[in-house]
């Protein structure tokens, strides 16, 4: 059987918080109650879970120093699916360096990985007072412990976290049939006020309603306060910036499935916030057709998604809400996408319509709970996904 090199799980890297900032582990014996990211690790292994969303016969893991403004010495890592441990190499090489902005490949790992089979990656940094990359965002529980335990069964000394660290992609060998789905976006996308260790954020939904043939990876690329036209500190590169690192080179992909601009607008009007900060509806379809421009030079296909309502929430205006209105518009009515899945329509309240109905919201107004991202999950097309 032909088969090639899909992305089968990712996720999109943003630069630690600084220690100061209050970023770190939770203590020993604590339960991680936030997705608070180490600010430095410290001669330490970092152990990581990722689920892939379809199977293959080997596996490649992809590390990421894009944040980074110095080398970072990986001294030694692994490949876990249950109790076996697989060393990973690197041009045959057990250590690595990664170069400041660099994305590499380990090398493969031939194992069978079932569809929805989750893999452990173990990273040990030898050396002190290393800033990582990270995706703060994480939702699965990860762990540092002292020294070198990249084969350790049990790690010893080991404090819990739910972000993961250099860690940006997971590939398989799967058939050449198979193909990768890439959700770009922000917090909605991210999953963020989901329940941690659920596997609840809807792209994940999807990728499990995608089960099947042919095969279809889903992949989350939400940063959660991502805008489409501005980089916000500590929220990671614009969409536009990060477009050829999060899309583009991920092997296999085939659709994007774009939900982002919320923020362009929220950002903006916020009370002291400079002229230059704010977005117009005009300003975010412009980025919009920049990104499927893009996409489209690549033979890559773009579903845009109609902003859900927020019309619970402390940042919602009515300023907010007209531009809410008319990008909306903009995205039903355009053409320029190559396909629409309309959230605003499926997710208002009939009663309300500048909300979301209670039961999908997880409190704070904006974020959808795990039954809001299962809803947003049913809105998609597989037929289409599966073209």
């Amino acid at each position: 059987m032909e088969e090639r090199w899909i992305a089968t799980w990712g996720t999109a890297q943003q630069l630690a918080p600084a220690a100061e900032a209050g970023g770190g582990p939770e203590m020993p014996d604590e339960e991680p109650d936030s997705d608070t990211a180490p600010a430095v690790v410290d001669a330490q292994t970092v152990r990581m879970v990722a689920r892939c969303t379809v199977g293959g016969t080997a596996v490649r893991v992809a590390l990421s120093n894009s944040f980074g403004h110095a080398p970072v010495r990986i001294g030694a890592a692994s490949l876990a699916r249950g109790d076996g441990f697989a060393r990973l190499t690197f041009g045959g090489r057990d250590t690595v360096v990664l170069p400041a902005g660099a994305l590499i490949h380990s090398d493969p790992v031939e194992l069978e990985v079932p569809p929805q089979t989750d893999l452990v990656v173990s990273l040990h940094l030898p050396d002190e007072e290393v800033t990582p990359t990270v995706h703060p965002v994480g939702l699965r529980t990860a762990w540092l412990a002292p020294g070198d335990q990249v084969v350790a069964a049990e790690l010893q000394g080991a404090t819990a976290f739910r972000s993961y660290l250099w860690l940006t992609g997971i590939d398989v060998r799967a058939p050449a049939t198979a193909a990768t789905v890439i959700a770009l976006g922000d917090s909605l996308v991210d999953g963020m006020e989901t329940t941690p260790d659920a596997d609840a954020p809807w792209p994940s939904a999807l990728a499990r309603r995608l089960a099947g043939h042919p095969p279809r990876a889903v992949i989350n690329m939400g940063i959660a306060g991502n805008r489409v036209l501005r980089e916000t500190d500590g929220m990671g590169a614009a969409a536009l910036a990060r477009f050829d690192r999060d899309v583009l080179a991920r092997p296999g992909a085939r659709w994007i499935i774009l939900l982002e601009g919320g923020n362009d607008a929220i950002f903006g009007l916020m009370p002291g916030m400079p002229e230059s900060e704010r977005a117009t509806a005009a300003d975010i379809v412009t980025g919009y057709r920049t990104l499927i421009a893009r996409a489209h030079l690549h033979q890559l296909r773009v579903i845009g998604c109609t902003w859900p309502p927020i019309g619970g929430s402390p940042v919602w205006t009515p300023e907010f809400e007209d531009v809410r209105r008319q990008v909306n518009g903009w995205i039903r009515e355009s053409g320029e996408f190559d396909a629409v899945t309309d959230l605003d329509a499926a997710l208002r309240d009939p009663a309300a319509p500048t909300t979301m109905p209670g039961e999908l919201l997880s409190g704070d107004g904006v974020h959808p709970n795990d039954a809001g991202h299962a809803a947003i999950a049913e809105l998609f097309d597989l037929a289409l996904l599966r073209e």
